[in-house]
């Protein structure tokens, strides 16, 4: 059991090594790699506590984007991350209640502005299963899901929380479409450079994403590891997270990998964060 343990963490160690070399960068039989920011709309948090179990934003509220990323590897297509539901569409944003959301596109719309189509995608892949990530994953029935694993249990158990929503992933769950419940990282394309990573505590199974693009360098993707600035810098736990202290190590993992990387930090709802990546429609190289 220790020496599965110790390969199972020398293999994840190994993804992460891999992308390096300059060689690595430079070969001529390296697929392109591209990753490219979708628009999923809106949550406007009128309560801005709801994300500090410490209390720390009294009396405050904002504005957070949704974003959705396209990642294309050579032929191959992955999109991370889901945004609001179809519901959510040129809904009204109110300022009663905790929050409120809406978009003014689908992923799909947008998508096709690419000239993309929903049965291209051959990978939706999600850091966790809260409805702003997940509202659009089922217009992408025929693609391979990955999510982590203690998170796809969670979906699939009888006893889930009245809160979890198990009817986009019906797709997976009936088991007409491939799904992969990943443990610990993933190596996607098995060359180091798109890598699911494991950081648990917003949710059980959540995961951050590492996307290693040739000039613009490695980025990290935060999922919900942070929703915003401030929370980022003050490693800030929201009350609904799953586990304080698993949040608490996973944002020690995800600031050293950041800092040893020299890593571009997008903070998936940080509105602030949209202009580290192109406009749509042109995609990071």
């Amino acid at each position: 059991m220790v020496w599965k343990r110790f390969t199972a963490l020398a293999a994840s160690a190994a993804a992460l090594l891999l992308p390096v070399s300059a060689s690595a960068q430079s070969s001529p039989a390296a697929a392109p790699l591209s990753l490219t920011r979708l628009d999923c709309g809106t949550v406007r948090v009128n309560q801005l506590n709801a994300f500090s179990d410490t209390l720390a934003y009294t009396g405050q509220s904002r504005d957070l984007s949704v974003g959705c990323y396209l990642i294309r590897h050579g032929d191959t297509l992955m999109l991370w991350d889901f945004g609001l539901p179809l519901s959510q569409k040129n809904a009204v944003l109110s300022r009663e209640g905790v929050m409120s959301s809406s978009m003014k596109r689908t992923m799909a719309e947008q998508l096709a502005d690419l000239g993309i189509k929903p049965a291209d995608i051959d990978y939706v892949a999600l850091s966790h299963y809260h409805f702003d990530h997940i509202g659009q994953v089922a217009e992408f029935p025929t693609a391979k899901l990955l999510i982590g694993k203690q998170d796809w249990d969670v979906l699939t158990s009888p006893d889930k929380p009245a809160s979890v929503d198990a009817v986009p992933f019906a797709p997976w769950i009936k088991g007409g479409a491939p799904v992969e419940p990943v443990s610990g990282d993933k190596d996607i394309f098995g060359d180091g450079r798109v890598v699911m990573l494991n950081m648990p505590g917003h949710t059980p199974g959540h995961h951050a994403l590492l996307v290693r693009l040739a000039e613009t360098g490695p980025v990290l993707l935060t999922g919900d590891q942070a929703h915003f600035q401030e929370n980022y810098d003050s490693n800030g736990v929201p009350g609904f997270n799953t586990d304080r202290a698993d949040t608490l190590a996973s944002f020690d993992r995800f600031k050293a990998l950041a800092k040893n990387l020299g890593a571009t930090v997008i903070i998936q709802h940080e509105p602030r964060d949209i202009a580290k990546l192109p406009p749509f429609p042109k995609g990071a190289q």
